[in-house]
């Protein structure tokens, strides 16, 4: 027997004139938990939504156990692949115990005894052993998904999908869910997991796959993904990087214009006004430090100053690239410029390749004495 149980080739989604999901080919086997992150609208939960043909392919096909599934009735597919929503989709008229034998029943023809039997076992393995005869809206967030996956489990499926399941949930009931989910990884099952919750991607996963564009941009093992990501796009989210770039072609561009343009980029991002100073004060004496050294007068200038504020790490780093002469200005020189910049920033490179100086810095918040 082959170790694939999911097989996707060339898979697509279009709605209208829009490709939400582009070719993506995947095999997934039997006992791997899947995490699935990326941005907003990057074709996460669509990706799932095909899985279990809620959702018809524009293109492409989808194996299960070597049989493809792609046109199947939808009925059919769900009694093997199991799905955990968001917003829970419990039957509001129901008692959690009635929710969760009511498919048990109808589709797998089981007895309401022995449904009732195997409902008990499972909501007790949750802690909602108590709770069998409440109705949904008598039941925290946290409670109603937890009911949510025992009733998935109810109908044995082959294969678990958990669109964003704590998503919806106060902050507070959101540890519970991700303990039962933990709890089901160490069970053997198949599960792909979308969640935006990094840290429990990472722990539970054996694969990771980033979305971005409707394609997995990057896969790999937890540790490739979140430590050492190849691709820019990876990269950027992981370390939830925002980027600001200013690009100067004069020497007597408008600086405060662009001061005004850094300081809304930072407060966008909540930094504190201390720290936008020290680095508006950064572009400024980086800028005259190196058209100073490295244009003489009358020469044209063309340079840019880059920031990247690293959100996860909660670092900012400026960058600036010009022209003109090579020139490392923390190398011996002693201007008042460069004082500043080494009572500001931490870090200090520079390169000189193809004709461009690059000169870079982390610059600090904690408050420290120029001198």
């Amino acid at each position: 027997m082959s170790n694939v149980i999911l097989r996707v080739e060339n898979l697509r989604k279009d709605f209208g004139n829009v490709a939400v999901l582009k070719n993506i080919s995947l095999d997934v086997h039997r006992g791997e938990v899947i995490s699935i992150i990326g941005g907003s609208g990057t074709g996460k939960s669509t990706f799932l939504r095909t899985l279990n043909l809620l959702e018809r392919p524009t293109a492409g096909k989808i194996f299960l156990d070597g049989e493809d599934i792609s046109t199947q009735p939808p009925e059919l597919l769900r009694q093997r692949v199991g799905m955990i929503f968001q917003s829970f989709n419990l039957f509001a008229g129901l008692t959690l115990i009635e929710n969760a034998i009511a498919a048990p029943v109808e589709i797998k023809k089981l007895s309401r005894q022995d449904a009732c039997v195997k409902a008990k076992k499972l909501f007790e393995t949750v802690g909602l052993d108590e709770k069998l005869f409440s109705y949904p809206d008598e039941l925290s967030g946290g409670q109603q998904q937890r009911a949510a996956i025992v009733r998935a489990l109810m109908m044995e499926p082959e294969i678990l999908l958990f669109d964003e399941p704590t998503s919806a949930l106060d902050p507070t009931m959101v540890g519970e869910v991700l303990a039962v989910i933990r709890m089901l990884t160490k069970q053997s099952l198949t599960m792909l997991i979308v969640t935006h919750e990094m840290n429990f991607a990472r722990e539970v996963a054996t694969r990771v796959l980033f979305f971005a564009d409707g394609t997995i941009c990057e896969q790999g093992t937890p540790t490739e993904i979140f430590d050492t990501p190849r691709h820019p796009k990876t990269i950027a989210f992981i370390r939830r990087q925002k980027h600001f770039r200013h690009e100067i072609s004069a020497r007597n561009f408008d600086l405060p214009a662009m001061q005004g343009r850094v300081q809304n980029f930072a407060e966008r991002y909540g930094l504190p006004w201390k720290f936008i100073l020290r680095l508006q004060l950064c572009c400024e004496e980086i800028i005259v430090e190196m058209f100073d050294n490295c244009y003489s007068s009358g020469d044209d200038v063309s340079a840019a100053i880059d920031i990247v504020y690293v959100e996860a790490a909660k670092t900012l780093e400026l960058s600036f690239a010009c022209g003109g002469r090579a020139y490392n200005p923390f190398e011996a020189a002693d201007s008042l410029s460069v004082k500043i910049l080494r009572g500001c920033a931490k870090n200090f490179r520079h390169a000189f390749a193809d004709g461009v100086n690059k000169v870079s810095m982390e610059v600090v918040a904690a408050s420290r004495l120029i001198r």
